[in-house]
């Protein structure tokens, strides 16, 4: 019933509106020949100027119609409800300063320092080329070596933002790409694909991680992603920059095999694997990041499985990302077991027990392991008089 109204209001505006527009602009609706001469006689001075004002009368009852159809169409698209308020725009949080984002990193150290002495010595030279002094053409692009879940790509984040905030770059942006991310499956479609990757970074930072897998034996499309990189370096040398990324010795073979590679990129930041210290940190950092919180008596549980971890996978131990997957395989179990209570508390959700470093599925496998040992001894002294009775 509402719904009729509003659409009889609606054409009834409508309606309106028309008839205004009638008035207003009859002669150019009238069927008659505007090109005849008009019979009507001269209007005088007092005339015009009450046809004046009521012309203006009338435009205004049309801007009111106007208005008025307008507010009744937004009604209509809300369903009959009252027109939908603007939503109030919330003030920008203030960004953190990138440097003291950099200073909160877990470790770290050797990396924060060569940042800082980079971010100062790029800072210096472009207030010297401001004053005019010469000044030392510095590299801005960058090799980050070291293996997975170092930080590699936290810190060329920040690195973009520094570099916006001196100056250095337009925008300090981070667009992170890999071999898949530039190179296509035909011949000529490469470079296309490597542009637009660029064309998104211009102004910030482009981010290639594993880039030695762009440089494999034989691999046309590889190289044509790299000079198309390299060409882009050159022709856009003010406002952009690359981060290359990935394990130490590959890097350096992929650096060393290309010598326009090698005349870009001379500045290496070497990132070292976390301490056992450290990776627990970040475990912690990870709990009350989510509103976690472990039992005292499970934390060395936790310390034991970080350590086992990486003993484990020595050769290739993704540190932060190995953290990151344990925890959430922790929260994992702990949402099992707590899925089991009926009406947990908020203690209960928050907090990981020793029962949450174990997963549950796994639980019945151990228990029925154990008791297949326990009963094997069993069967076989069942079978020893069979043994003895077919000897005989």
């Amino acid at each position: 019933m509402e719904r009729n109204k509003e659409l009889e209001t609606l054409q009834k505006i409508t309606n309106m509106q028309k008839d205004l527009l009638g008035s207003l602009y009859g002669d150019f609706f009238s069927t008659n020949d505007a090109s005849k001469p008009s019979d009507k006689p001269q209007v005088s001075e007092p005339e015009k100027r009450a046809d004046e004002a009521n012309e203006t009368s009338q435009k205004d009852a049309m801007t009111s119609a106007n208005e008025a159809l307008e507010e009744a169409k937004a009604l209509f698209a809300n369903g009959g409800g009252a027109p939908a308020p603007k939503e109030e725009e919330k003030p920008a949080e203030p960004e953190e300063d990138p440097m003291e984002t950099l200073e909160k990193l877990i470790g770290l150290t050797t990396i924060k320092e060569d940042v800082k002495e980079l971010t100062a010595f790029v800072k210096v030279q472009k207030a010297r080329q401001e004053q005019g002094l010469k000044s030392v053409p510095v590299s801005l692009h960058l090799v980050f070596t070291g293996n997975p879940g170092t930080g590699k790509t936290t810190v060329a984040r920040i690195i973009a933002q520094i570099y916006k905030q001196i100056g250095v770059l337009s925008k300090g942006q981070l667009v992170e790409v890999d071999r898949s991310g530039l190179v296509a499956g035909y011949v000529g479609q490469t470079a296309i694909k490597t542009q637009e990757q660029i064309a998104k970074a211009k102004g910030g930072v482009l981010f290639i991680d594993e880039a030695y897998a762009l440089a494999q034996k034989d691999d046309a499309f590889g190289q044509e992603a790299i000079d198309t990189i390299l060409k882009a370096m050159e022709d856009n040398r003010d406002d952009f920059v690359v981060i290359v990324a990935g394990y130490t010795e590959p890097m350096k073979k992929f650096i060393d095999s290309n010598p326009g590679l090698k005349s870009r990129f001379n500045k290496y930041i070497e990132f070292p694997d976390y301490s056992i210290d450290e990776l627990e940190q970040i475990f912690d950092m990870n709990c009350k990041k989510y509103d976690y919180k472990v039992q005292e008596d499970v934390k060395h549980q936790i310390r034991a499985l970080i350590t086992s971890k990486k003993i484990e996978n020595i050769d290739n131990f993704a540190n932060a990302r190995e953290v990151r997957n344990l925890f959430e395989e922790i929260i994992t179990n702990q949402a099992r077991r707590i899925a089991s209570i009926e009406n947990p508390t908020e203690e209960d959700m928050m907090t990981i027990t020793l029962d949450d470093l174990f997963d549950a599925v796994d639980k019945p496998k151990e228990e029925e392991k154990a008791e297949n040992e326990t009963e094997a001894p069993a069967q076989d002294e069942a079978k020893e008089p069979v043994e003895e009775s077919s000897s005989n």
